[in-house]
């Protein structure tokens, strides 16, 4: 019998149209002789299933069910498929560990751990994880621009805490551009982080759960054709994702190590997205995606591929490993 399998895809931030990508392309690959997949659509005024006709059925929050010609229907597994806020930062993870419904991102606590990068950093340093030296500001703070250039230096990158897809970033020369930097990065979050530069080889690592086994895919060299790797850079095709990345082994070796330490660190399961900047020959983390884009043109499934693993292996193995 066909498992009923809800791809939740959308979410509350400004990266809910490349989550509506990823569920849809979810949607399209998996196996519909095995399973009976289903679009779910998470936005703050409504949860609703999307049939083939783009009709719309309310959602039931009360068990997460759904109702089609008086038939209810409840889900055997959810596919997290949401980037951002509800569905990386813990709070989807809560409400279907609450209902013991199954669902293949990592659990409440790593995403909302991961979906802060002042608090993942933060938990990762004292296993010897290198990262970028950072300064941080919550709305309200008084802003001590002479103290943030002296920690950090020019240029710094500033960054929103709490968002992806690089919302929210903006790379600073002069001190006299902070003050703009702080404001765009305060439109996403009312906490920011400020990094030093790293100038040097940037690469994503993809470390996933695959067959019950911690399992780190091939490594994709970054080169951004913009000032660094931004929306634009990310999603508009205005970079070069390159993989395997155009390192030396020992350089692949070292982050591959960290990846997997990191993944295990953190009690990660699902899929996971780590960034890097090598300086002085040592990766040091930017931050970890546990809800990564999952479109062609994303780089985990690029990198799945290059490891000989087709997006519908990818996606199948995600849900059979909570299922099972």
């Amino acid at each position: 019998m066909k498992k009923n399998i809800a791809i939740i895809m959308g979410g509350f931030s400004s990266e809910y149209e490349i989550s509506l990508k990823s569920g849809n392309v979810v949607y399209q690959t998996l196996n519909n002789e095995k399973y009976a997949a289903y679009r779910i659509h998470i936005f703050k005024n409504k949860w609703v299933y999307v049939n083939d006709n783009d009709q719309e059925f309310p959602v039931d929050r009360n068990d997460f069910s759904i109702t089609i010609n008086n038939s209810k229907i409840k889900f055997d597994c959810v596919f997290n498929a949401i980037h951002g806020t509800p569905g990386e930062d813990g709070n989807m993870q809560a409400y279907f560990n609450l209902l013991n419904i199954p669902q293949t991102s990592c659990g409440m606590y790593q995403a909302a751990l991961t979906f802060n990068k002042r608090d993942c950093l933060s938990v990762l340093k004292p296993y010897g994880i290198k990262t970028a030296e950072s300064f941080y500001i919550n709305l309200g703070d008084a802003i001590d621009q002479k103290a943030i250039v002296n920690k950090v230096g020019l240029p710094c990158f500033v960054k929103a805490n709490k968002a992806g897809s690089s919302f929210g970033i903006t790379k600073v020369y002069k001190t006299e551009d902070l003050q703009h930097a702080i404001d765009v990065a305060f439109k996403e979050d009312d906490e920011i982080i400020i990094e030093s530069f790293l100038d040097g080889t940037e690469v994503s690592v993809g470390v996933i759960k695959y067959k019950g086994k911690t399992t780190v895919l091939p490594i994709t060299e970054i080169v951004s054709n913009n000032d660094f790797f931004d929306y634009k850079a990310k999603y508009l095709g205005e970079s070069q994702e390159i993989t395997p990345a155009r390192i030396s082994e020992d350089m692949a070796n070292k982050v591959n190590k960290v990846a997997k330490q990191v993944y295990d660190i953190l009690k990660m399961t699902g899929f996971s997205r780590s960034e890097y900047i090598f300086k002085d020959g040592e990766p040091h983390l930017l931050e970890v995606n546990t809800v990564p884009g999952l479109t062609k043109a994303s780089i985990l499934p690029q990198q799945a591929a290059a490891a000989g693993i087709s997006l519908a292996e990818l996606f199948e193995n995600a849900i059979e490993e909570v299922l099972n």
